[in-house]
């Protein structure tokens, strides 16, 4: 292991800023997939290149990168690989029930309602012809239902990250340089996975895993960089004013008035918006977000540990579950909105429901598994305390002869 990369890791304290960024990712999916949502225009889409799913993989490749990475310090590589596996088959059972509970409803919604145009909206149109298909593919991570794609691409990344890992953990620059080689051989070639009934995956993986590997750098190899970016006042200049530049285009797109101005011929390549396969825009504008972001909430930020913030980061830490409550209270939100009348007051009801409902099941699931973190320690000191006891009550043992 790169001796570095090692002092490092071993470093590395608790991060409550990641708990904050993954929770605020999960609000913002869950009112970016309520459509017809004046709420959602509150979201980090609307200002600037990148939006919470940018977000959601960086944040995701820097976390799992410290957590397993210490777990290779601590308890070596092959046990590393088998709880990475673990959690790859959590995210993709995660998925598949979602999936198929998904699938389930949509249909049922579409029946009862006569609502058949939501079969296109959330692109499960295969569901009617040919049902088992359309579960096979969805099994084989080759469906495209609408607001699961960021659950598939996690697995798809969870895969392949024990040989990610065990590169980054040796040769954190030469991984560095071999995923960014694959994102512009993936955008040169338009490599990508088949999707079904037609296409290909919504978050192009080839080109995804860069914000991933990106994080895992920062988090093992990027801490002398990001200190001297910290004290370069001119690139701090220069990334906030790439962030104004990205919300003037991305605000003057939504205004029609402005739409005309933002269009210049100049300006082509930072309209294009090619999210499926991640443009380049996008990696700048996320990487001077998180350049301002560090300068201003440092680790020991007092926010941090504020009651305000603790509703946020709670859903940050139990993501995995809120990420798949979003699915369906977004579903839910937009079923009230095509059902009942559409009023901006409803909306913002509707909103708000969606993301209290999202804080208190992850504090539920929280509290619970504390509980039962309480329990196994009661009965390991239960255990302890009988074989004390029955130490006692042994005959000492004759002396040797």
């Amino acid at each position: 292991m790169n001796a570095s990369v090692k002092k490092n890791l071993a470093t590395q304290g608790s991060d409550k800023r990641i708990d904050l960024l993954r929770g605020f990712a999960n609000w913002f999916l869950l009112l970016d997939h309520i459509p017809h949502n004046v709420v959602n225009l509150l979201t980090l889409r609307n200002f600037g290149f990148s939006g919470a799913t940018d977000v959601f993989v960086f944040v995701a490749g820097y976390g799992a990168t410290v957590f397993f990475g210490q777990m290779a310090l601590d308890r070596g590589f092959l046990v590393t690989t088998t709880r990475i596996f673990r959690r790859a088959w959590q995210l993709y059972a995660a998925y598949v029930v979602l999936f198929v509970i998904y699938i389930d409803i949509i249909s049922n919604v579409a029946t009862r309602y006569a609502t058949t145009d939501i079969f296109d909206e959330y692109n499960v149109t295969g569901i009617v012809d040919h049902p088992i298909r359309t579960l096979m593919h969805g099994l084989l991570l080759q469906a495209k239902p609408l607001n699961l794609d960021t659950l598939q691409l996690f697995v798809a990344l969870m895969l392949v990250f024990p040989l990610l890992l065990w590169s980054m953990l040796r040769r954190p620059n030469l991984t560095l340089a071999g995923s960014i080689a694959l994102y512009v051989a993936a955008r040169a070639f338009d490599w990508s996975l088949p999707a079904f009934p037609s296409g290909s995956w919504y978050f192009n993986p080839f080109c995804w895993q860069l914000l991933a590997v990106l994080g895992g750098w920062f988090a093992v190899d990027g801490a002398k960089l990001t200190a001297a970016a910290h004290r370069l006042s001119w690139l701090r200049i220069a990334a906030a004013s790439y962030l104004l530049l990205a919300l003037a285009i991305t605000v003057g797109l939504q205004v029609p008035a402005l739409a005309g101005l933002a269009q210049h011929p100049g300006l082509d390549l930072l309209t294009a918006g090619d999210k499926e396969n991640l443009a380049f825009y996008r990696v700048v504008h996320l990487l001077a977000l998180a350049l301002l972001f560090t300068y201003f909430v440092p680790r020991d930020w007092p926010a941090l540990q504020s009651r305000w913030l603790e509703p946020v980061m709670k859903c940050g830490e139990e993501w995995l579950a809120s990420f798949c409550v979003g699915v369906f209270l977004s579903f839910a939100g937009h079923f009230v909105l095509i059902t009942q009348p559409n009023s901006i007051a409803i909306q913002m009801l509707v909103s708000a429901s969606g993301i209290a409902i999202m804080t208190a099941i992850a504090y539920y699931i929280s509290w619970s598994r504390r509980q039962d973190d309480k329990s196994v320690s009661a009965r390991r000191r239960a255990e302890k305390s009988h074989d004390a006891g029955l130490a006692g009550t042994l005959p000492p043992q004759l002396p040797a002869e």
